[in-house]
């Protein structure tokens, strides 16, 4: 596995697990393929919200760090999702 590949692989878990936990925090079901693209959207949308407030969650775990951003996003995307739907 090359570097390319192990980071998308990283990126995809953190957006499954961002997913599920967005699930899990707002109720609701879904399947992997759920979680992965509510999960990986999140990951741009938090990302870009927290860059955008300058919100410095002060996790010193990158990894962690990076799921609670996804997690953040993802919940703010199934909010969105959910009034427009």
């Amino acid at each position: 596995m090359n570097v390319d590949t192990r980071a998308l692989v990283v990126f995809a878990l953190i957006g499954i697990l961002a997913g599920f936990l967005a699930s899990v925090l707002l109720g609701g079901g879904g399947g992997i393929l759920r979680y992965l693209i509510t999960g990986v959207i999140g990951a741009f949308v938090g990302g870009y919200l927290f860059e955008a407030l300058k919100i410095d969650l002060g996790i010193g775990n990158k990894f962690v760090s990076e799921i609670v951003t996804a997690t953040a996003g993802a919940v703010i995307v199934v909010i969105l999702a959910r009034i427009i739907a």
